[in-house]
Order: structure tokens, then C-alpha cells, then sequence
């Protein structure tokens, strides 16, 4: 299926092979560390562990292009050299430690950014909030809240992995060498960019889109002649593309000044204005590419300077030297990605060959990211109508395994690891929006949909039953519905602990919880395989990101997410692969995995899709948001609206019911080792304060 794997293979061994003999003298490594900023975190202390440490600044680093382990970083021959024949780097650090070292736990945290922004202390620590205001939503997310990571005395660390980033207060990035070519000639190359709106407005970057807004920096346009670039728009992403007239739109700024604007390599001025029922595409010739795959050998270097090192270069000192001893790594969504291509292309294994992180929690990140790409744009996401024809899904998906050969899957993205023995053990958690929007099927079964493919040994996966993205209440412009509020933090908290017992020897975390064919529960789209009920006002149309193979070039390595890409749409190949979802209940709520107290005591049904509205591209899936649908209060309001799910009524009788219902389903999670007892005591306690049947 993957006919690269044999070469992916062959150099993780010639890396084995190589890189210890290849000596100090030709080491990539942090050279040097500028902290700048230290502070109090959490005056009050935290139980038994007491104060934190808020640690910020830069780091700098240097690979070399010449060793095997950093030759598949995409374009690093065309970085520049130092005196030394080094490539530099320096990458935003944030840093929170417990002040007294010996009251920690021993462990780092390694939070993945997610566009430059912090996010393990809004996912793990509850009530957590902005410490400060932003207009870049989850830059500042790294408040105290309940201080789940602080109170289990974790140490907790963020850099900045991605070169493409514009600056920003909370932003953490890398500063990315800028590829040359021979002479210094600039490299040139085709970009597609791709724009939908929420709000009609005139000019946009270059770079935005659904999933990177503002936040990215553009790709400059080798011209300002409209001519010599293509721009189209459509409805849904399945129709026909329609031209927009060269006459019509510029590469321009018209905040300031009516079209035609001021002329602008990076931005583009539509003359009408861009409508939110259009999907726009852009193809240019673009100038100047990052060398962006240098984010996976940095977080490779920094991670291993924490866990190793005394002092940089220049007698600075690591500020975790002696404090750690087990290194985990979480990755929401985007950064999740990231973690798996990183394991793919074969950075756990440092400059000496040590394992870098000893466990890792991808949540919510079924695919690959392609960060080591020319002109790549790592910011762009998947989806049934937004980022659908961006590489994402080319490479493996599933973790792999020999025995899954006979279901045709040879390769996975732990084969480089298993050559260098330095495989992190892995909780997978996925929401159900993984399934409609992420392909997230072909993580666990065959291409065609009749299998179940077995987890590695050092594998779980858990799957929050009935869940959104990230979980939200609310409901967005776009979207036909609200969104889906089901948490499922109470579950990371507890797999948190767990992949930390695993990782430490000290128990087995919890069996692996995900839909499957063989039990049923995984399923074709439509209504009558899912069992979906007749919900009024509800459409259920089995709409699903289909996955079909794409085509991007011969200088594209599919198979690692890596490379040039030089056919721009991508051409659709002939190949189709079959995507399956979770069965439901007669509720219309999930069946299999981790299933919360929300589902096990429900008064909604909650889903892990939603549509677009009219005037937003009708009908197409919504983004990342999910559905919820109110039961009933009473039979007779269920009769009134011929409404097929029972009422809240007829389920718990009265609120002490209710109440019951959710005591017994906490006390069932507990038993099975996704609740800890102080978030189930919590969970009840909200039901009680809660106006369910009052």
C-alpha cells in the first residue's frame, strides 16, 4: 500500500548505524538558552507540591544537515550554514516548575503548541481561563484553574515548533531558516490557498483560512499581475469550480482604500467582497519557503537537552537539569498531528540514539500533518467542506503491526521507532467529530472497511463517545445546530494518570476503548446503519469527509507527508476508501467507547457532527462542531412533537432520579478507570445543583 515503507525503514536503520558513530563533533543540539523572564505561578501553592515557577524566553539550536537522522527535513540542504556548516534555529520557550524540586513528581509534561498557543493547562486543569486578555484565542490558556497538572506535581513545558507563525503576545514560534537556492537564487513554487469567511470583508492574507485565520504568515506572490495567478469559488466543495475574472480581484490591501487597494504580495482584495456562501481558491507562484520540517528535530534537541543536560554551550544552566526523569508528551489536535508525523519521520531517537519522550497522549489528531513539506502550511486543517484537498491523510494512519499485513497494511507510523528502540508508549483519545470529519476509521481498520486492525502492544486508544472536537456549548454562526457541551476532560485526566502509571511501570492502564466492525458498532454513514432516530428537526444525511487518493506530484513523498508538491488542485485518483462511524443508541448517542456520565444519564443526544446553514454553504458539515438535541421535559411535550426518544420524565421520574442515574454512571467510570473519585464527587454534585426535572 505504502511502496516508500521499505525506504523509511532502511534509514531509520542507517540512522542507527550512523549516528553514534558520527561523534560530538557533528551533534545537533541546543547551543544556547536565554531565559528572560521568572515569576510566580499560583501564589497559594499548590496541596503538597506548594509554589510554581513561570519560566519564558528563546532558545537556540543548530542541526547538521549532513546527518542521516536531520537529512529528511525537506529543504534543509537549502538552508543556510553558519561558520560551522550548521543550520540555526531559535524557538520560543515557556516553562512552568515546581519551586521546590523535590516535592514534583519527577515528570515533564510537554505540551505541543497548537498554532503557537498553550493548551494542556485548559485541557487537564479544570475552570481554567485566559490569564490575561488576547484576541488570539487559547494564546494565554495557561491559567491555574483547579491545578490538576500543579497539584499532581507535573512539570509543564511548551516551545514553539511552527516556522510560519506572524508574532504575537502568548504566541509561541520558531524562527525558520528561509530556503535559497544554489547562488542565492530565490526557490519559487506553486501555493494554493484556500478562503472561507464567516462575515463578508474585502481583503484577506494570503495564508488565511478556516483553521489558520490571521495568525500565519503568507507566502509572498512572486507577481502582483492577477493574470498570471488563478482564482476560483464554489458553493460546496463538490461542485464545479467558477473563475472570478483577473479584473475582479487583486493581490491588494482594501482596509484602507477601495479596490484596487494598495498593492500587496501577501494579502488579495476581492472588488465585491468575499461572500460566507462561497468556498474561494487561490493558486499563485510563491517565493521564499521556510524550512519548516526543522520544527520536528527542534523539539527533539530541546526535549532532550531538559532530560540530559547540565548547562548549554555557554554555561548557562537547563533549568530542569536533576529534576526530571520521565518525559511525556500532549498534542491537542494540530499539535497532536504533529506528534505523529514526528514518530513517523523517526524523531523520537535523539543525536545518541536516547528515546526522547517515554509516552505520548495525539489527542484528537487522526492524521499526519505536513509540516516537512516545501511551501507547506501546517496551519491547514481536513474537512469534508474546508482544507479537503490538503495533504493530511496520505501517509499510514494506523500505528501499524506485522500482523496487520494480511488486511494489506504493511506499514505504520512506529515502524522508524521500532529500528531504533525508542517507541514511546501511547493513549490515543479521539472525539466522535474524529470519525465524520478525520478519516478516523483507517486508524484501526483496513481501507475497505471488513476489518479490524489490532493495536500494537505499547497502544491505546480510547474514543469520548458522543463528543465535539473540543467540547462547547453555544452555537456558531455557521452551524444549523447547537453545539455539543459533553465534556470529555474528566477522561483526559484520568488517562493522564494512566499513561503516566504505564509509563512508569507501576499498572496497566485501562483496556482500549474504540467502535469496531466485528462488534458492531462501527458502521457505514447511513441512517439505517447508525440506527439514527427520526429527531424532530433534525436532517440526518450521512454526509462524511469521504477520502479519496490524491495526487500532488512526483516530488511528493506520500507516504511520509513530505516534499514538493507540484500539481496544484491535486489530481483525484481512481482509488476510494470506505469510512465508517459509530453506531448509535435508540437516543441517537453512541454506543461504544468511553462513554460519560452525559451519555450514560442523558438528557440530549449528542453528536459528533453538525451542518452548515443557509448562506454558509447549506448542508455541507460544520467545521468541528458537533450536535445537541434536547430530550423532552415531560410524555406529553414528547407527544406533542412526535418525538421518539423518551423524556426526562419517563427516564428518571424526578430530579433525585436524575441525580441517581448520574451517581451510578460515575461510580461505573470510576470502576473502570476513566473518572478519578474528585472529578466524579464533582460530577454529582453539579447534577444536584443542576434544574433537571425541578
Amino acid at each position: 500500500m505504502h511502496p516508500h515503507s521499505v525506504r523509511r525503514v532502511t534509514g531509520a536503520l542507517a540512522f542507527a548505524v550512523t549516528a553514534l558513530a558520527a561523534g560530538p563533533q557533528a551533534e545537533a543540539r541546543i547551543t544556547r538558552v536565554e531565559l528572560t523572564s521568572s515569576a510566580a505561578f499560583g501564589d497559594a501553592g499548590f496541596g503538597g507540591v506548594g509554589q510554581f515557577d513561570r519560566i519564558t524566553g528563546r532558545v537556540f539550536g543548530e542541526i547538521d544537515p549532513r546527518l542521516p537522522a536531520n537529512r529528511v527535513i525537506q529543504d534543509i540542504a537549502l538552508a543556510p550554514r553558519n561558520a560551522r556548516g550548521t543550520v540555526e534555529y531559535a524557538m520560543d520557550v515557556y516553562l512552568l516548575r515546581p519551586r521546590d524540586a523535590a516535592r514534583g513528581n519527577g515528570a515533564l509534561l510537554f505540551d505541543m503548541p497548537n498554532r503557537g498557543n498553550k493548551y494542556a493547562q485548559f485541557s487537564f486543569n479544570v475552570g481554567t481561563v485566559p490569564a490575561v486578555s488576547t484576541t488570539d484565542p487559547g494564546a494565554s490558556l495557561d491559567g491555574a484553574g483547579d491545578g490538576f497538572l500543579q497539584a499532581r506535581g507535573y512539570t509543564v513545558a511548551w516551545a514553539g515548533w511552527q516556522g510560519d507563525l506572524l508574532p504575537a503576545a502568548n504566541r509561541l514560534r520558531l524562527d525558520a531558516p528561509v530556503a535559497t537556492a544554489p547562488g542565492g537564487a530565490v526557490v519559487t513554487g506553486k501555493v494554493r490557498s484556500e478562503f472561507i469567511v464567516t462575515a463578508a470583508t474585502s481583503t484577506l492574507n494570503l495564508s488565511s483560512g478556516s483553521f489558520t485565520g490571521m495568525t500565519h504568515a503568507s507566502y509572498p506572490s512572486v507577481s502582483l499581475d492577477t493574470a498570471s495567478a488563478t482564482l476560483t469559488r464554489r458553493r460546496r466543495e463538490s461542485d464545479a469550480r467558477e473563475p472570478v475574472p483577473a479584473g475582479q480581484w487583486r493581490f491588494a490591501d482594501c482596509l484602507a482604500s477601495a479596490f484596487p487597494g494598495t498593492p500587496d504580495a501577501t494579502r488579495i482584495c476581492l472588488r465585491d467582497g468575499f461572500d460566507p456562501d462561497y468556498l474561494y481558491e487561490l493558486i499563485y507562484t510563491a517565493r521564499d519557503p521556510k524550512v519548516l520540517g526543522v520544527g520536528f528535530a527542534a523539539t527533539r534537541d530541546f526535549v532532550s537537552f531538559l532530560r540530559n543536560e547540565i548547562t548549554d554551550d555557554y554555561g548557562n544552566a537547563n533549568p530542569l537539569a536533576g529534576r526530571i526523569n520521565t518525559t511525556l508528551a500532549y498534542g491537542l489536535s494540530q499539535a497532536g498531528r504533529f506528534m505523529r508525523s514526528y514518530l513517523q519521520l523517526g524523531f523520537n531517537a535523539d543525536e545518541s540514539g536516547r528515546r526522547v519522550f517515554d509516552g505520548m497522549n495525539p489527542h484528537i489528531a487522526p492524521e499526519l500533518i505536513p509540516l516537512n513539506v516545501r511551501f507547506g502550511q501546517p496551519g491547514r486543517a481536513y474537512g469534508q467542506h474546508e482544507d479537503h484537498d490538503y495533504p493530511a491523510a496520505e501517509g499510514p494512519l494506523s500505528w501499524g503491526g506485522a500482523e496487520n499485513a494480511r488486511f494489506g497494511e504493511t506499514d505504520g507510523l512506529l515502524d522508524v521507532c521500532r529500528q531504533t528502540a525508542t517507541c514511546p508508549k501511547i493513549v490515543q483519545t479521539v472525539s466522535s467529530i474524529e470519525y465524520w470529519q478525520g478519516r478516523m476509521s483507517l486508524n484501526t481498520t483496513s481501507r475497505n472497511g471488513l476489518h479490524d486492525m489490532l493495536l500494537p502492544d505499547e497502544v491505546r486508544l480510547y474514543h469520548f463517545a458522543g463528543t465535539q472536537h473540543v467540547p462547547g456549548g453555544g452555537q456558531a454562526v455557521n452551524c444549523r445546530h447547537p453545539n455539543n457541551p459533553n465534556s470529555y476532560q474528566e477522561g483526559q485526566r484520568a488517562l493522564l494518570v494512566a499513561l503516566h502509571d504505564w509509563v512508569a511501570g507501576r499498572a496497566q492502564p485501562p483496556a482500549s476503548r474504540y467502535p469496531r466492525v466485528r462488534a458492531g458498532t462501527l458502521v457505514a454513514p447511513d441512517a439505517a446503519s447508525v440506527g439514527w432516530p427520526a429527531i424532530p428537526g433534525v436532517s440526518y444525511t450521512g454526509l462524511i469527509n469521504e477520502m479519496q487518493a490524491l495526487w500532488f506530484g512526483g516530488r511528493f513523498d506520500a507516504d511520509n507527508e513530505s516534499g514538493v508538491i507540484g500539481v496544484e488542485p491535486p489530481r483525484v485518483l481512481p482509488q476510494r476508501f470506505t469510512l465508517l462511524v459509530p453506531r448509535v443508541d435508540v437516543d441517537g448517542n453512541e454506543i461504544d467507547g468511553v462513554r460519560s456520565v452525559s451519555l450514560q444519564a442523558p438528557i440530549a443526544t449528542h453528536t459528533g457532527w453538525n451542518l452548515r446553514k443557509a448562506g454558509y454553504g447549506d448542508g455541507e458539515l460544520c467545521g468541528l462542531q458537533g450536535g445537541y438535541f434536547p430530550f423532552a421535559a415531560s410524555a406529553a411535550e414528547r407527544a406533542a412533537n412526535q418525538d421518539p426518544r423518551l423524556s426526562l420524565a419517563e427516564r428518571y421520574g424526578d430530579h433525585a432520579g436524575y441525580v441517581n442515574a448520574v451517581r451510578a454512571a460515575a461510580a461505573r467510570l470510576q470502576r473502570q478507570g476513566f473518572l478519578l473519585p474528585a472529578d466524579a464527587e464533582r460530577l454529582i454534585a453539579q447534577a444536584d445543583a443542576s434544574g433537571v426535572l425541578r
